[in-house]
């Protein structure tokens, strides 16, 4: 994408798993009054920009990620959970990634996506039991990877 999007989202339902939501949804359900999301949209594009800075110093494309904003008492936008870790964000590994995109293969990435897709395979989605998955093939905690969900 020439620029980055803005894709918001906020905790819904009984799940309290994300809804998506539009950028025009936000000031009309009445979430976020339009200072204030103007605030937070400018924020995270500034976020973004400098994750995308600091990640290709490293060598890697910062493909996408979460923020997670609230308000302070006094009013104010703060930012309020982890930034551009692999739990948050999507990274590329950039000096594999066009050979790999011209040859139609997947980027080497550095996040927990395949994790999720292991477990999608095996039909879990993030309700109910978590399914047996092998140490050895996640190297994770299975409970640590979708305790956020």
């Amino acid at each position: 994408m020439p620029e980055p999007i803005i894709t918001p989202t906020t905790k819904g339902g009984v799940t309290g798993h994300d809804e998506r939501l539009t950028c025009e949804e936000v000031t009309q359900k009445g979430l976020l009054d339009a200072k204030t999301w103007d605030q937070v949209q400018t924020a995270a594009l500034a976020i973004f920009k400098r994750g995308q800075e600091v990640a290709g110093k490293a060598g890697l494309i910062l493909v996408d990620t979460k923020y997670e904003f609230g308000i302070a008492a006094d009013g104010s936008v703060v930012l309020i959970d982890e930034v551009h870790t692999p739990d948050s964000s999507r990274f590329w590994k950039a000096d594999t990634y066009d050979a790999r995109f011209a040859a139609g293969e997947d980027p080497e990435n550095f996040d927990k996506e395949f994790v999720r897709i292991a477990y999608a395979d095996k039909g879990y989605r993030g309700d109910g039991e978590i399914p047996s998955m092998p140490e050895e093939s996640v190297g994770v905690s299975q409970s640590a990877i979708y305790s956020d969900l």
